[in-house]
């Protein structure tokens, strides 16, 4: 047995002994008793100091009673203040309280059990401060990456003052598509907005259909935006009106088919970058402006059933399903492919199919038909 070890032992038969002999002598105090074991202050410091700490001994309280000289002497109660019990589980001695074993161990059990008690309302009051920081704060942390907005708006001067306000504070890139022609009294203020935007460095994008490229006014006004540095590429389709701003904002109609119906406001990069991506690959297959193609074999020459059977074929619609949808025989829609190739000046279905495209003859109207 170490040194070390050897000592605590014996400092632990210590504190016994000296326990023991405190519980057989009542009155006698701890010094005393301590004096009498033989032990050094060092001793008896290190015995009481482990049993105040067991709960085994405590200072006993003092009562002072007043005698018949009118002095007044102090007393040391039989009983332990907290224990409640009588002399046999507590008892003084000279100053010193001496507390039976289960007592002290019931103490100690409480003591343990309070401090437990303790710790977790301490870990309850944690919770709820975390619970409060991951919830409204949290998410409001958050919000500025994630945040959607969406309203339908069918006040036709609400959506043009929302529109002109975020116009107006782009700072990137505007982005807009339209499937009709610009009326005749907006064009001028049109072209201002764009001018003071691209001076301050915004890049605008705008798609119109091939059809209305051809409007005789819209030739004009097309032309002047692109001379003010506008972006402008013609598709045969357009799908919808759209109006976008960097990625924060996008106006589109509720209804595609009908552009008097009521607007989405859109404003959250989270969605606006699905149209976005729309926009992208409607921009990539539409042509630059000024890069249309030339006007001979323009398809001017099609019938209303040769330009039917090239929409379907289009489509994807099988020669079977044209020909039932006309109601002429396979043999005759051979040979309306055949005359469409020829008048397009294409080699091949799929060449014809492109030509088409770019001529604008996939949306329902000639090119040169002004919409409505």
């Amino acid at each position: 047995m170490s040194k070390t070890s050897a000592g605590a032992r014996m400092g632990d038969d210590q504190a016994l002994a000296l326990y023991q002999e405190l519980r057989g002598t009542p009155g006698e105090s701890f010094d005393r008793v301590a004096a009498r074991l033989e032990l050094t202050e060092a001793e008896r410091d290190s015995a009481h100091a482990e049993l105040v700490a067991l709960g085994l001994i405590e200072p006993a309280p003092a009562a002072t009673t007043a005698t018949a000289s009118g002095t007044s002497t102090t007393a040391t109660t039989a009983v332990c203040p907290d224990s409640g019990r009588a002399p046999d589980s507590a008892f003084t001695t000279s100053g010193t309280t001496v507390v039976a074993p289960d007592v002290a161990l019931l103490r100690l059990l409480q003591h343990e059990r309070d401090r437990l008690e303790n710790r977790l309302a301490e870990t309850s009051r944690a919770q709820t401060t975390l619970e409060t920081l991951a919830g409204p704060f949290l998410r409001a942390g958050l919000e500025p990456a994630t945040d959607v907005e969406v309203e339908i708006v069918d006040d036709a001067d609400r959506i043009r003052r929302e529109l002109a306000d975020v116009t107006a504070s782009v700072r990137g890139s505007v982005q807009s598509m339209l499937t009709g022609s610009v009326r005749r009294d907006e064009m001028a203020a049109a072209l201002e907005h764009d001018r003071e935007q691209i001076a301050r460095g915004v890049a605008v994008q705008a798609m119109y259909s091939h059809r209305v490229g051809q409007v005789p006014e819209m030739i004009q006004y097309l032309a002047e935006r692109a001379a003010l540095g506008v972006e402008i590429r013609l598709s045969p389709v357009v799908p919808m009106n759209m109006v976008l701003a960097d990625e924060c904002f996008a106006l589109l109609p509720t209804d595609p088919r009908d552009p008097d119906s009521a607007a989405i406001l859109a404003r959250g990069p989270g969605l606006v970058r699905s149209y976005r991506a729309l926009y992208a690959y409607c921009w990539q297959a539409a042509t630059p402006y000024g890069q249309e193609e030339p006007p001979q074999n323009g398809g001017d020459g099609l019938t209303e059933q040769q330009r039917a059977a090239l929409r379907m074929l289009a489509s994807g619609v099988k020669d079977e399903q044209v020909a039932r949808n006309l109601g002429v025989s396979l043999r005759t829609v051979s040979r309306l492919i055949s005359e469409v190739m020829q008048e397009l000046g294409a080699a091949s279905r799929f060449e014809a199919g492109v030509k088409a495209a770019r001529l604008g003859l996939l949306d329902g109207e000639s090119p040169d038909q002004p919409p409505a």
